[in-house]
């Protein structure tokens, strides 16, 4: 059913976009990743799950569920719900077991969506389930202008690995170090490299207002 469902929505998306991918040459095949992207639109998790090789999870805010025809084609494509701003302890260790498990986990490490493209600081999360499920994280930047709409050019940019081994140190730390670490040397290579693939707008000039995305 997930493949049946992702070919359809694929086939869909192309049609009422203009869809690019670029970088799908740089997944390794035959096991499992961490991939982290910006995060523009609502779109997003279908676009990096159709850029992307395997099959995938993801976190979705538990608020999604709620309505029964969304929260089935979401959950058939891999979602399972979060309690943002609660700790949801379960949620991390239901994602650190999937990837363990072979099933690549998409993320959005800034925790919301950019309101004007740039890409913001990262959350720890992202680094922690890495560290525990030993995978390496495969960054992934999404590129539009302005607000979606019929047609809209939609390029995909998909990196390199980061590797496993640059967050492996900080699986033996105690909790107080492994926020430390994460926070330090762990999730500011991820951003830069998600950053790296995403073209994000130039700075207003003084007294301009910036356009939303």
């Amino acid at each position: 059913m997930y493949y049946v469902i992702t070919f359809l929505v694929r086939v869909a998306m192309h049609i009422w976009y203009d869809l690019r991918f670029e970088g799908r040459e740089n997944i390794p095949k035959g096991r499992a990743f961490v991939y982290a992207s910006n995060h523009r639109s609502y779109a997003d998790p279908v676009l990096v799950v159709l850029g992307g090789r395997g099959r995938f999870s993801f976190m979705a805010k538990s608020e999604l569920f709620e309505k029964p025809l969304f929260a089935w084609l979401i959950r058939s494509l891999g979602a399972f719900p979060v309690e943002r701003g609660k700790g949801d302890t379960a949620a991390i260790e239901r994602a650190i077991d999937n990837v363990k498990h072979g099933t690549n986990l998409l993320i959005f490490p800034e925790g919301t969506r950019s309101r004007d493209g740039r890409v913001g600081r990262g959350k720890t999360g992202v680094g922690l389930i890495a560290a525990k499920a030993g995978a390496d994280v495969i960054p992934v930047g999404i590129n539009f202008k302005g607000k979606l709409h019929f047609r809209s050019r939609i390029t995909v940019r998909i990196g390199q690995p980061i590797e496993a081994s640059r967050l492996a140190l900080a699986g033996e730390l105690s909790d107080r170090e492994l926020l430390r670490t994460l926070k330090r040397d762990v999730v500011p290579p991820i951003m830069d490299g998600i950053r790296a693939l995403v073209d994000e707008p130039e700075a207003a000039l003084p007294g301009q207002k910036e356009e939303e995305a």
